[in-house]
């Protein structure tokens, strides 16, 4: 869990902010996204490969240039 201590003499929007990048470092949010709804185990295969292909064209096209 993602836990932000404010110092004193912070501002608000300052310790905000440090929550809102540790969050975001954490991947807590693409977790969140990740369990909101259902996948079968053959979509998620197929999402899984999806992404593995798009991986490797990136990677031929990094090494093209």
């Amino acid at each position: 869990m993602a836990e932000v201590v404010i110092q004193e003499g912070e501002s608000l929007e300052n310790a905000l902010r440090r929550f809102k990048r540790k969050v975001q470092s954490e991947d807590i949010i693409k977790e969140i996204k990740k369990h909101s709804y259902y996948m079968k185990p053959g979509e998620k295969r197929r999402a899984k490969q999806a992404l593995s292909r798009k991986r490797l064209r990136k990677k031929q096209r990094r090494e093209q240039d």
